[in-house]
């Protein structure tokens, strides 16, 4: 498979590639829509268990969240759900994922219980936050926004725009998007915010 990736873009390691279930992708594009078809199933799954159920799930859960990356890839690649098992060009070293998710998830409880941000900045810092640590060896972004999409849903407000297109090749949106993480990285949100629900 060519690895033309976009700007932003985490590389797969070979290891990693290994874990391709469809062994007839050969080119990006077709990934990106093998995953595409994968993901829109993940998302009917998260709406049936946390949007749409009595007694629904509570998305601010580490098994919430690990579930929902398999769910998402799950029919594209064989490690789908799986903490990394190596360093990236972004992220905490590959040791410190778990724990790094478990304060995520800790830390995003107490915010929403003692209402220290209102719904949109609870699940866009929650959203950097997780990308910064990039659990996943792939589609930690796309990950990253149907949480933070989750989690804004059950706090009562719509699901993000994140620019209204899709952030996977190489665009002026996608730029935008990256440098709003950068930005969120050197502890200015607001871009972040904005983009989110432009």
């Amino acid at each position: 498979m060519t690895n033309d990736l976009p700007d932003g873009a985490t590389p797969i390691d070979p290891d990693e590639a290994e874990g391709l279930l469809q062994e007839h992708v050969a080119m990006l594009g077709e990934l990106d829509e093998l995953e595409e078809a994968n993901i829109q199933l993940g998302l009917q799954w998260a709406h049936e268990r946390a949007l749409q159920r009595s007694g629904r799930l509570d998305v601010l859960t580490e098994d919430f969240l690990y579930e929902l990356h398999r769910r998402m890839f799950d029919a594209v690649w064989a490690w789908a759900g799986q903490v990394r098992t190596t360093n990236k060009n972004i992220g905490v070293d590959k040791f410190a994922v778990r724990t790094e998710v478990k304060k995520l998830i800790d830390d995003a409880r107490t915010w929403r219980e003692a209402g220290v941000y209102n719904a949109d900045e609870l699940a866009v810092r929650f959203h950097h936050r997780l990308a910064a640590i990039h659990p996943f060896p792939n589609g930690n972004g796309r990950h990253a926004r149907m949480m933070a999409d989750l989690m804004a849903q059950q706090l009562g407000r719509p699901r993000f725009s994140w620019g209204g297109a899709s952030l996977t090749a190489t665009t002026e949106l996608r730029t935008a998007y990256i440098g709003a993480l950068r930005e969120a990285d050197e502890g200015d949100l607001a871009p972040l915010m904005d983009f989110s629900r432009s």
